[in-house]
């Protein structure tokens, strides 16, 4: 008996020196809220969390476009910041989305930053975004990323991109989608297509060709006006993170934009 209790006592103490700190209730430490909510507390204290930044960002992309021209403008200084320095590429995402609604000059000069960032669905958001301009300058972007980006979501992205746009610069970037061997990026031209000419010529890439010009060669510049640029070095990121600036309070104490 006595040999057994030694032994119990000995193997408590080599847990608590083997470094078994937390016990046999560790999990439970982790499924008690009090515990969680604590380490929440912590966080708070270090600064504004990427869940706050998130929250605020998504109503400043909900409400931008409804914001008079010098609101408009102090949040652009704000968001060209973020794109290019914020080290996580979903603040980058949504500040590129809320700048695809913006009504100022600067708008299309922001999001080209985002066609170049180094996160997939950065560049993705940024053909998004210029798929809602109505700028000249918005197709063309489409059609030189659509000709120079490697990642073939964001090809697509682009393509799907310029239904929303007319003239002779979505139709030349669609009509070599058109040749292209995946059958998906085919059937995305054609769903484009629709969306440029107002028409419908079926399900067949060759019937598509004959009705608007015949085919192009895959060597052609997809945006008719010269070779595309090249994708260009990723943005460098910051080590650190990028405060999003507070939201003023109205009378009841809740944020909101101004």
């Amino acid at each position: 008996m006595a040999r057994t209790l030694v032994a119990c006592v000995l193997l408590g103490v080599t847990s608590v020196i083997s470094g078994c700190h937390d016990g046999p209730l560790y999990a439970l430490k982790h499924v008690n809220p009090y515990f969680t909510m604590k380490e929440w507390r912590a966080d708070d204290q270090l600064g504004v969390t990427d869940h706050e930044r998130r929250n605020q960002l998504l109503k400043l992309a909900d409400t931008i476009d409804s914001l008079p021209a010098n609101r408009q403008a102090y949040w652009s200084t704000h968001l060209s910041k973020m794109v290019e320095m914020d080290p996580n590429p979903e603040m980058r995402r949504l500040a590129i989305s809320a700048a695809g609604k913006m009504r100022t000059g600067t708008a299309i000069g922001l999001i080209e930053k985002g066609l170049k960032d180094d996160s997939i669905k950065v560049r993705m958001e940024a053909c998004r975004a210029l798929g809602n301009r109505r700028e000249a300058q918005a197709a063309s972007l489409l059609a030189s990323t659509y000709g120079s980006e490697t990642e073939l979501d964001v090809q697509h992205a682009a393509l799907a991109a310029l239904a929303n746009h007319k003239g002779q610069v979505p139709l030349n970037s669609l009509r070599i989608a058109l040749n292209d061997r995946n059958p998906a990026t085919q059937s995305l031209a054609m769903q484009s297509l629709r969306g440029v000419t107002g028409k419908d010529f079926g399900q067949r890439p060759d019937a598509w060709l004959k009705a608007i010009g015949g085919s192009e060669s895959s060597t052609t510049s997809p945006s008719g006006i010269g070779a595309p640029p090249s994708a260009g070095p990723a943005v460098q990121v910051a080590d650190g993170k990028l405060s999003f600036p507070s939201l003023p309070a109205d009378s009841n104490g809740s944020t909101q934009l101004r």
